[in-house]
């Protein structure tokens, strides 16, 4: 794919086949990830790759733990509540979605089952679990780059027909993910991505995300217009 392919073509993917994905394929989809700037090239990230039954012990303990009401436990943290245009962007995606799998407002068993969905990160045969080093822990600037390394991995992904879609339902009851993905206790847990081929059959995958106008985003300084 050109670049520009990549990017205005890649979408999250919530719905995946059962068909296991190449370690070899995601050894050169993180190869190229890791080409991401950082800052002073400290490469803060590590990345543990999870399938089979350790990935199914992490979504039964998921699972479990919330519908038992275990308080979530994710370690990098949450900020405040969406308000604004910003609550406005979560809802009017989870409108999309929800509208594409025939999810009606008053269908609360359906809603439920669309969250726990992200709790067994979306049933994707691959669970990509980023974290960093716990020494660069308060810095700003670490989980800035963490952001650009994840951005790269799912473009790289995406480039190779794979589809990912970015959580932290997947990794708010940290337990569990650190016992069974064996993440060691001097990184700090950010974020999972759920990768695997699309299931193209699966409605949400169609759902394209608005995005504001350069009009909205940016201030152009000293430009002739």
């Amino acid at each position: 794919m050109q670049f520009d392919d990549v990017i205005l073509g890649r979408r999250s993917i919530r719905g995946y086949k059962p068909d296991p994905v190449p370690k070899a394929l995601i050894e050169e989809i993180i190869a190229l990830a890791m080409r991401a700037p950082s800052s002073n090239n400290t490469q803060p990230w590590n990345f543990y790759v999870v399938t089979g039954e350790p990935l199914a012990r992490i979504r039964a303990g998921n699972t479990e733990r919330m519908l038992a009401g275990v308080p979530q436990s994710r370690e990098f943290r949450t900020g405040l509540v969406f308000a604004g245009a910003h609550r406005e962007r979560k809802v009017g995606v989870a409108k999309q979605l929800f509208s594409a799998m025939g999810i009606a407002r008053d269908d609360n068993e359906g809603r439920h089952d669309w969250v726990m969905r992200g709790f067994r990160q979306f049933d994707a045969p691959v669970c990509v679990i980023v974290t960093y080093d716990r020494v660069l822990d308060g810095s700003d600037d670490t989980p800035f780059d963490c952001g650009a390394v994840t951005t790269a991995l799912v473009n790289a992904a995406w480039s190779r027909g794979l589809g990912c879609v970015i959580n932290s339902q997947g990794i708010m009851q940290s337990p569990v993910v650190r016992e069974h993905a064996g993440i060691a206790d001097d990184q700090v847990i950010m974020k999972s991505i759920a990768l695997g081929w699309p299931d193209d059959a699966f409605p949400a995958n169609a759902v394209i995300s608005e995005r504001k106008s350069v009009a909205e985003a940016s201030v152009f300084v000293g430009f002739d217009d």
